[in-house]
């Protein structure tokens, strides 16, 4: 069986965040990784070359394919931020409906500028999902 493509790397937090350009999307990465690190509790860990993830889990399909994935987490990308809910949004419409001006694909949340939602309720997010995986899922700190 292949491995996920994405994986927890060595490289710094900080030494990617100083990489991010234009300057304000390195301010809202940095806002963004102190709400993601005081909702979680969790330390930063790079996964892949541009994804910020906080906790990890462990999956066991029933194909029998399994691997490690970030529990939650984001990707300041040029166009938007890319804010990764795992394993989705089940339950979450009245929490997004709160949230300010977005979209959203199956796992993951775009966000232009951070000035267009609320940060509480991006908060209320986060928990709500870490949450609903850890009730699939046992969420861990790395």
């Amino acid at each position: 069986m292949s491995e996920n493509k994405t994986q927890a790397t060595p490289v710094s937090v900080d030494e990617f965040l100083a990489t991010i350009e234009p300057e304000h999307k390195r301010e809202e990465a940095r806002q963004l990784t102190a709400l993601f690190a005081k909702v979680t509790g969790f330390e930063p860990v790079m996964w892949g070359p541009s994804i910020i993830g906080y906790g990890r889990y462990h999956y066991v399909y029933e194909s029998g394919r399994e691997g490690d994935f970030l529990a939650t987490g984001f990707s300041p990308r040029k166009a938007q931020h890319s804010i990764y809910i795992l394993p989705g949004y089940t339950d979450f419409g009245p929490i997004l409906a709160r949230l300010g001006k977005h979209s959203k694909g199956k796992s993951c949340l775009y966000v232009k500028r951070l000035s267009d939602i609320d940060m509480d309720v991006l908060a209320e997010l986060i928990a709500a999902g870490l949450k609903d995986l850890d009730a699939k899922w046992t969420v861990q700190p790395r």
